[in-house]
């Protein structure tokens, strides 16, 4: 199944806004008056002349201090290589500029798992003369070293050390680190989960690993081993709980299909099974399929 990334980062940086800005903008951190923050509702925008459609991230609604006027920071999360990017990224603040007039912030975050040397800046000029000159702020994860974020208890910083610039023979000390941070957060269940699930969905390790894992935790110190290991074992325990439910759904679901198909051999129309069953005629119909 693949990943949606967008969503995952829009919830991610949605629930802790305030600590992605001040993670990766601290100087744009000291002007935003955080008391007045709302979510706008997600922009659509169509490319007549390509045809395509694009879906604009997370659109964040807040002022600056001392400011009566409202500010619009538009993020948004790039993770695939896409060369027209930064042409993208005008036409959504020039749209975004036509629709709200006020000011906005742009913002992009780069995800994916190469280096690149992104541009930040859309022009256009002549021989003649310059006509634009747009930039917009980068976040680049990739080219960030995940041990200078290790010490720093932001739930966003523990989140995207599985995105940062890592090597495969860190990926224990990686995710030793991040139950680490975890605990130390002392974070609600939501959010803490919503933070492991983001981590595990980019960093899944080896049975071999996982056992290493714990051999590290294990000569930990007693209260933060202890802590660590409660951590693993409750996320281990939520995730057999889980695949049980989803085999027994898959079980009935099955059982379920081969039933109908039983019915349809010996005759039965869609619409007698679908009484028998109290499946809609729909759903009959995909279970034969």
């Amino acid at each position: 199944m693949s990943i949606d990334h967008d969503r995952l980062f829009k919830e991610l940086i949605q629930t802790f806004f305030e600590e992605f800005i001040v993670l990766f903008f601290p100087a744009m951190h000291e002007h935003i008056d955080f008391r007045h923050v709302s979510f706008l509702s997600e922009e659509l925008f169509t490319d007549v002349t390509a045809g395509e459609k694009y879906r604009v991230d997370l659109l964040v609604e807040t002022k600056l201090k001392g400011e009566d006027g409202l500010v619009i920071v538009h993020i948004e999360n790039q993770s695939y290589v896409q060369p027209s990017f930064p042409e993208r990224m005008f036409i959504y603040f020039s749209r975004l500029f036509e629709k709200y007039r006020k000011n906005i912030v742009p913002i992009a975050v780069f995800s994916y798992d190469t280096i690149r040397d992104e541009p930040s800046t859309f022009t256009l000029q002549f021989p003649f003369g310059h006509v634009l000159d747009f930039r917009f702020f980068t976040v680049e994860l990739r080219k960030q070293n995940w041990r200078n974020y290790i010490r720093n208890d932001n739930p966003i910083a523990a989140a995207l050390l599985s995105k940062m610039g890592y090597t495969e023979s860190e990926r224990v000390e990686l995710k030793k680190q991040f139950l680490r941070m975890l605990v130390r957060l002392e974070l609600d269940e939501a959010k803490q989960r919503l933070l492991f699930g983001f981590f595990e969905t980019y960093i899944k390790l080896s049975d071999e690993e996982e056992r290493r894992l714990r051999s590290e935790v294990n000569e930990m110190e007693t209260k933060e081993k202890e802590q660590v290991m409660e951590l693993i074992i409750s996320y281990e325990q939520k995730a057999l709980e889980k695949g049980r439910e989803e085999g027994m759904k898959q079980g009935i679901k099955q059982g379920m299909k081969r039933l109908v198909q039983t019915m349809a051999k010996k005759g039965m129309s869609v619409k007698d099974i679908a009484n028998v069953t109290d499946l809609s005629e729909e759903e009959v119909e995909r279970l034969l399929e």
